[in-house]
C-alpha cells in the first residue's frame, strides 16, 4: 500500500486509552468518546488548492491528487460509501440494508480539496427531528413515540464539485421600455370606459460583460433511491476547511458517482445562466431580449469538496420513513405518515360547517 492510501485510511488512537479519536462537530478537534481526551486538527495554512481543470479532463496529472480508499457498495440502493471508523456492524446510510464487510474493495478518487465539517452533533439532530414531528399537521398522535434507532442515524459527507472561472460574454439584443396608452372600450352595460394599456418600445442593444464566477456548486453523486432533498442542500461555503481526513473520522463519506467531466458540463449550464443574467442587467430598461450571446470561460479550476448531512429513518406501524438534516445549519426534510382519522373528521367537520352556512343563507 502506498503512502497516499495511508493518508486517508489511518486511524488515530487516543494517547490515554487507545480508543479511536473521532471528529467533534462544531470544533476543529478530534476527541475520545471514552475518556474525553481531545486533540486539535492540523489545518493547512496554505488554504484550499484550486486544481487546473483541463489536465484532469484530459486525464493528465490525475494521479497527482488521487489516492485509494476502501469502498462498500450497497446492492440494494447503489450507494458507494467509505467509512472512517473501525468496521463492526455496518448498514447502508440511505436504505439501512446490511453491508458485507468482506465485499470492501479499493478504488481511486480525486482527493477532496476542502471539507465543511459537521457543525451539529448527532444528539442535536434527534432534537431537531422531535421538534419537526411536533409541528406536523395531520400526523398521527402516536408519531411522537416513533422508534428512532441511533444506529441507523449516520453523519454523511456528500461529494460535490465546485468550479471557478473568469467569464466573459458578448451579446446583441434589444432593450424594452414600457409606455402606456389610453384606450376606450364599452363595458357590459354599453357604457364607454377608458383604460391604460401597457406597450413596449424596443431599442437595439449590444455589449460585453465579464467577471469572476466563484464556487459553482455541482452535485457529484446520485443513487437510485435516498436522494438528498433540495430543501436542505444549501451550505455556507465560507465555512469550508482545507481537507484533513481527521474531519471524516466517525462519519460516512460518499464517493462521487458523477464524473468530473459531466459535472463540468453542468457547471457550464450554470455559467450560461449567470452570463444571461449579467447581459440583461447590462442592457437595462424595463425588459430585455437577447438574440445572440457568445460566452467564454477562462482560467477554469475545480475542487472536490465534502458537505455534511445526517441521514436516518424512523419506523411507525412497521413502515420506514426517511428524514435528512443539514449537518451545518440544521435544516430538516423528510417523509411522514398521515392520520386517516384526523383527515376524515376534518372533512366531515368542514362539510357540516358548509351545510350550516347554506341553511342559514336559505333561512
Amino acid at each position: 500500500m502506498n503512502e497516499t492510501v495511508k493518508k486517508t485510511e489511518l486511524k488515530k488512537p487516543c494517547v490515554n486509552c487507545g480508543a479511536e479519536l473521532k471528529y467533534k462537530p462544531g470544533t476543529i478537534n478530534i476527541s475520545c468518546e471514552y475518556c474525553g481526551h481531545e486533540e486539535s486538527i492540523k489545518i493547512d495554512e496554505n488554504g484550499f488548492e484550486e486544481l487546473e481543470l483541463y489536465p484532469y479532463l484530459q486525464e493528465m496529472g490525475a494521479q497527482k491528487h488521487s489516492e485509494e480508499i476502501s469502498m462498500l457498495h450497497c446492492k440494494n440502493c447503489g450507494a458507494n460509501q467509505h467509512v472512517e471508523e473501525n468496521y463492526k456492524s455496518l448498514h447502508c446510510v440511505y436504505c439501512s440494508m446490511p453491508l458485507v464487510i468482506e465485499d470492501a474493495y479499493k478504488e481511486d478518487w480525486i482527493l477532496p480539496g476542502a471539507v465543511l465539517p459537521f457543525q451539529i452533533e448527532k444528539q442535536k439532530s434527534f432534537l431537531i427531528f422531535q421538534k419537526w414531528v411536533a409541528r406536523l399537521w395531520w400526523a398521527p398522535n402516536k408519531l411522537k413515540k416513533a422508534a428512532l434507532d441511533p444506529q441507523f442515524t449516520k453523519g454523511l459527507y456528500l461529494p460535490y464539485w465546485t468550479f471557478d472561472a473568469q467569464l466573459s460574454a458578448s451579446y446583441t439584443g434589444q432593450r424594452g421600455e414600457y409606455y402606456y396608452e389610453t384606450q376606450r372600450y364599452r363595458d357590459s352595460n354599453g357604457k364607454t370606459q377608458t383604460r391604460q394599456v401597457r406597450k413596449t418600445r424596443w431599442y437595439p442593444a449590444s455589449g460585453h460583460v465579464s467577471g469572476f464566477v466563484d464556487d459553482t456548486l455541482i452535485k457529484a453523486s446520485q443513487q437510485r433511491s435516498g436522494r438528498i432533498p433540495n430543501k436542505i442542500a444549501h451550505w455556507n461555503l465560507k465555512k469550508l476547511q482545507p481537507f484533513s481526513s481527521s474531519f471524516l473520522s466517525g462519519f460516512v463519506t460518499e464517493k462521487y458517482t458523477i464524473p468530473l467531466k459531466e459535472g463540468h458540463l453542468h457547471s457550464k449550464d450554470v455559467a450560461k445562466n449567470i452570463a444571461t443574467r449579467w447581459c440583461r442587467q447590462d442592457i437595462g430598461g424595463d425588459t430585455q431580449r437577447i438574440s445572440s450571446m457568445n460566452m467564454k470561460l477562462a482560467e477554469e479550476t475545480f475542487k472536490h469538496i465534502l458537505l455534511p448531512v445526517y441521514v436516518s429513518a424512523y419506523r411507525y406501524k412497521g413502515k420506514e420513513y426517511n428524514f435528512y438534516i443539514n449537518g451545518e445549519n440544521g435544516q430538516i426534510s423528510g417523509t411522514r405518515p398521515y392520520s386517516f382519522w384526523k383527515i376524515f373528521f376534518a372533512v366531515i367537520f368542514g362539510l357540516i360547517i358548509i351545510g350550516l352556512i347554506v341553511l342559514l343563507t336559505q333561512g
